[in-house]
């Protein structure tokens, strides 16, 4: 079979999307999507993006990881399922979708998505990390230079070791840069590298950034290598609540892929 689909990239995190409302899509999912994804034999992606019909909310937004396996929740995957969403008359500018973790809101303004996360309330902090979950696993950690951080190789040692193994985690190295901003760096588990952005690791970084001292405002510019995003949040020693993650979704090109 024939189906269409639609490349976008969100801070240099890319993905492929399908409108399956007619929930015409394979029910064998994980070799057609590894192979969608693999960027030598594919269309190549860090993820891949089903919209499927929702009873209530304007639409499902199903993420899979590069890997094939269903994922948990994409930030940057979200942010751009939105705009596809608004652009196929889906939804409206101001929209609530449901993903893994439940349903959000988002407000498209000119190709900027300001999505609503989730609210946090558990986070582990450590003297030489922080972990969270902020739609997905994040172990964030501070560094001092964190362009001479081998990502690809630290990275795949923390995401699958004590105490994560099999399942592992996402793993953040973020350095503190003038004028209030952060780079970030980011291992994502299912790409099982690093990629350009990741939308949830950004905002994991910011949180962490205010469990451990390392500012006192609730709005943080995150730098990444593919490009620059926001967070914003309430916090009260105990609960992030009004969690946004803002930034550009962007349409690379349209095509058909047989599967």
């Amino acid at each position: 079979m024939k189906f269409l689909f639609t490349k976008y990239q969100g801070t240099g995190n890319d993905f492929v999307i399908m409108d399956n409302r007619s929930l015409e899509f394979p029910a064998d999912r994980l070799k057609k999507i590894f192979h969608i994804c693999d960027r030598k034999m594919g269309v190549g992606a860090d993820g891949f993006i089903l919209i499927e019909p929702h009873k209530t909310a304007d639409f499902t937004m199903r993420y899979y990881n590069a890997n094939g396996h269903e994922g948990s929740l994409c930030g940057n995957g979200s942010r751009c399922a939105v705009d596809y969403a608004y652009q196929n008359k889906i939804c409206k500018e101001t929209t609530q979708f449901m993903a893994s973790d439940g349903v959000h809101k988002a407000i498209l303004k000119g190709g900027i998505v300001e999505l609503e996360m989730a609210d946090v309330s558990f986070w582990k902090k450590e003297k030489q990390f922080v972990f969270l979950d902020t739609g997905s696993p994040h172990h964030v950690v501070f560094v001092d230079d964190v362009e001479a951080i081998d990502v690809a190789k630290l990275g795949a040692q923390i995401a699958h070791g004590p105490p994560y193994f099999d399942e592992g985690t996402n793993v953040n190295f973020a350095q503190i840069i003038p004028n209030r901003k952060v780079y970030v760096r980011t291992y994502e588990r299912g790409v099982e590298g690093e990629t350009l952005s990741c939308g949830t690791g950004v905002t994991a970084v910011a949180l962490a950034m205010r469990i451990s001292a390392k500012t006192e405002t609730n709005q943080i510019d995150i730098c990444t290598k593919g490009g620059n995003l926001s967070v914003s949040f309430e916090y009260n020693s105990t609960l992030f609540t009004s969690v946004v993650l803002k930034g550009p979704a962007v349409e690379v090109f349209k095509g058909e892929i047989v599967l």
